[in-house]
């Protein structure tokens, strides 16, 4: 069975690699980019899961399957590939600023408790113990997570890219999709696309998948069906401090008013990230003003990273459904064969294994399988 994969960062690369795992599957990603560029690329890999608000439903669950299925795939995808996936297991630390948030994180903490989850919420005195490098006078207490984690969005995909090869996956780069030949829809109800055409020829595909982000708009135009996914811009930086923040020990990524401080080793930090909306239609540029916010705050809740040097700032576009959830994940209509998985906005690397399991078995659950 000839399963077409259109888009290679880190939701198009893990389904491939989870496909990759049942025998019955050739399959072929697409992208007109190599991997791991996009959204992918700009990505500050925080898995936000356990200390998110979603408690219940799909939206928990696809992040409860995710922080899951992480703990597995990362030594999974090492011992395969040879490569070293940066995995921070030290968990997330959010800061908050008034005793109103109090019970919010009070009542969350009690619901992971029940669901099998740690949510430990801290005390200044506990804060400035464990984190001295904290130092704001309007911080009044933190909620650490200890079972989220972070990782690096492109060392993951591109590990999921040799370990789905190494299965037998054919990775097509640089290679642009010119449209999705289908039957007239006015003589079949439901449309069965047979075919992929791209500028290196037409490629049999019993299933197409679109993992394309903001792509992914374009491609479903060309089928009456627009997914309307818009672009949100995020900045961020890379910086260095002679030493690491406060206890080399206890490196946990922290967060303060949506500002994550992200350890990376050898005292190196990502910093970010905005959120940009767009303007004028579709078109979105850096402000280079919001990444000076951005930092200021960093410094204001976090003193000891003033002296840091910037080593680089990058930008990204999140892809963003209009007027509707994010992710998408679904079939698209009128299409018996084409799944959509894309619009994953700013938790693309989180959700990405929750959105392959899902690929997967609405695949293998299906009559035409």
């Amino acid at each position: 069975m000839n399963v077409v994969i259109i888009g290679c960062g880190v939701v198009g690369a893990a389904i491939a690699y989870e496909l990759s795992l049942v025998k019955k599957f050739q399959i072929t990603v697409i992208d007109r980019q190599p991997p791991a560029q996009a959204s992918t690329g700009a990505a500050l890999g925080v898995l936000m899961g356990v200390i998110s608000h979603k408690v219940k439903g799909r939206a928990w669950q696809r992040r409860q399957t995710s922080l899951q299925r992480y703990e597995t795939l990362i030594p999974e995808l090492e011992a395969v590939t040879g490569r070293q996936i940066p995995y921070n297991r030290q968990g997330i630390l959010s800061l908050f600023e008034s005793e109103e948030n109090l019970a919010g994180w009070e009542n969350l903490a009690a619901v992971r408790h029940s669901q099998g989850w740690k949510l430990e919420l801290w005390d200044t005195a506990k804060l400035k113990n464990l984190c001295p490098q904290i130092d704001h006078a309007k911080i009044t207490g933190a909620v650490y997570s200890p079972q989220d984690r972070q990782l690096d969005p492109t060392a993951l995909t591109l590990a999921l890219v040799e370990a789905a090869q190494q299965n037998g996956v054919t990775f097509k780069f640089g290679v642009n999709v010119l449209g999705m030949n289908t039957p007239n829809p006015e003589i079949d109800k439901v449309s069965k696309s047979s075919s992929v055409e791209t500028t290196e020829g037409k490629i049999a595909a019993d299933w197409i998948v679109v993992a394309a982000g903001l792509g992914s708009t374009p491609l479903t135009a060309q089928l009456n069906q627009k997914l309307d996914i818009r672009p949100v811009l995020g900045q961020a930086l890379h910086i260095h401090l002679d030493k690491p923040l406060g206890n080399s020990d206890f490196q946990p990524v922290i967060t303060g008013n949506d500002v994550h401080v992200v350890p990376l080793g050898g005292g190196d930090y990502w910093v970010g990230a905005t959120v940009e909306f767009p303007s004028n239609g579709d078109e979105v540029r850096p402000n280079p003003e919001l990444l000076r916010e951005i930092w200021q705050h960093a410094i204001a809740f976090c003193p000891d990273l003033a002296p840091a040097q910037i080593i680089r700032t990058w930008s990204g576009l999140r892809p963003r459904p209009e007027g509707r959830p994010a992710p998408v994940i679904e079939q698209l209509p009128g299409f018996s064969n084409i799944l959509l998985a894309t619009g994953h906005y700013r938790n693309g690397v989180l959700l990405a294994p929750a959105t392959a399991d899902a690929i997967r078995e609405m695949i293998t659950s299906s009559d035409l399988s």
